[in-house]
């Protein structure tokens, strides 16, 4: 990737960070469902807004908007859904570990699916690193309820599958000529289209208590922030870097939500974390294929 694209998906990787957080806050009084379209809905708003202030048009294609849908199933309404009602019965640490499990999941999908995308050794190496470093930066504290509660651990990693189906669905919007805020504006809309009806048979959300404003702050980030903002530069990453290295963004949310954490809440960085952060950028650069080509400059000189 050039360093436009990694400098990306680190703003990418700060602004998914603040979903665990913001989803946190947000099931203390919300059910799954609800925060789900509350979040592609407000999301969805705010895309149109933007659009029509910079003088965009939507596509009327229905090819587009129908891809639009499969996209939406496969990176919002499955994997957003499971996230939430997981984050119910375990902790943001553990379901973050277990959504770092997407480039293992990629790797294999990309393989099997596309032309360009093959696994390589050194790609796979980094991915195996990358993973380790981010098991190894949460700590064994985040690992203590590894086995209970399986449902819920089962459900973080259908939705990472589903992450990893979508990177490799999502190319197409290039093939197609679709633009990345158009794209992120028809995928939030059309999730939305189908979380709504989920949303009033599931949740019943007229019979809900009014949550509080830390709720309904937290709604509004996850929506601005961690989905209407993110999505437009998931999808231009996507576009010129690939399925594999946009799947890469799940190894970087957990060291930006530590390194916030030191920053914002001065929080302690430990020497786990340090080791983990090493990892991953080994990893990363592994992926990236840097290693590889630092060893073969040692062994020529």
């Amino acid at each position: 990737m050039t360093s436009a694209e990694w400098a990306m998906l680190l703003a990418l990787s700060v602004l998914w960070g603040g979903s665990f957080f913001f989803t946190g806050i947000a099931v203390r009084e919300l059910p799954p469902f609800t925060i789900v379209v509350l979040r592609v809905g407000l999301a969805a708003a705010i895309l149109w807004a933007v659009m029509r202030a910079l003088g965009h048009a939507m596509t009327r294609d229905r090819r587009i908007w129908a891809a639009f849908v499969g996209m939406g199933f496969l990176n919002n309404l499955v994997p957003f859904s499971l996230i939430v009602w997981g984050q119910t019965q375990i902790g943001s640490g553990l379901a973050s570990i277990l959504n770092a499990t997407t480039p293992l999941f990629g790797v294999v999908v990309a393989h099997v699916l596309t032309r360009d995308e093959k696994m390589t050794g050194h790609r796979l190496a980094g991915v195996v690193l990358g993973f380790a470093g981010v098991v190894v930066m949460l700590g064994p504290a985040a690992l203590r309820t590894v086995g209970s509660d399986i449902a819920a651990q089962l459900a973080c990693l259908a939705a990472a599958f589903s992450y990893a189906l979508a990177g490799v669905f999502g190319r197409r919007f290039r093939r197609m000529g679709v633009a990345p805020m158009a794209t992120a504006t028809g995928q939030v809309t059309a999730s939305t289209a189908m979380l709504v009806p989920l949303a009033l048979l599931v949740d019943r959300p007229w019979t809900l208590v009014m949550p509080g404003p830390a709720t309904w702050g937290a709604i509004l980030g996850i929506a601005a922030l961690s989905t209407a903002l993110a999505y437009v530069l998931y999808f231009r990453i996507l576009a010129t870097a690939g399925a594999t290295n946009i799947l890469l963004v799940t190894f970087l949310v957990p060291v930006s939500a530590i390194i916030l954490g030191s920053l914002i809440l001065g929080e302690v960085l430990e020497l786990q974390h340090l080791a983990g952060m090493a990892l991953i950028g080994t990893g990363l650069a592994a992926i990236d294929g840097r290693l590889a080509r630092m060893a073969k400059r040692r062994f020529a000189a």
